[in-house]
């Protein structure tokens, strides 16, 4: 995910500050949001072997649908970043969440 390593006494105040038995002993720096999308992606070129944009339509459906889950488009422009990865626009992106959602509503059981 791009964390960085450091000292603790090298912590500000967003970092992740780990002790054992008492002790400080390290920091953790999280990326920003942002950052961490481009990670994600670039992690899901490597598992596919190949560039988002030259996946099959049902493929990056189903990267669109694991990105939802992990919160990509939540992140500021987060749609634009994957329109652009996958190689569609971001309309494309929208009917894919938008086929994502009525597939739910479909598959939930009916009340009453």
């Amino acid at each position: 995910m791009g964390a960085e390593i450091l000292g603790p006494e090298q912590a500000e105040r967003d970092d992740v500050v780990l002790a054992w038995e008492g002790e400080d002993v390290l920091a953790v720096r999280l990326p920003q949001l942002s950052e961490s999308l481009d990670h994600i992606l670039a992690a899901m070129e490597r598992r596919h072997g190949m560039p988002l944009a030259e996946l099959d339509r049902k493929t990056k459906q189903e990267a669109v649908r694991m990105l939802e889950a992990r919160g990509a488009f939540s992140v500021r422009h987060g749609v634009e970043t994957v329109a652009g990865a996958l190689g569609v626009s971001r309309f494309t992106v929208y009917n894919y969440l938008n086929r994502e959602t009525a597939l739910s509503r479909e598959k939930a059981p009916k009340k009453g």
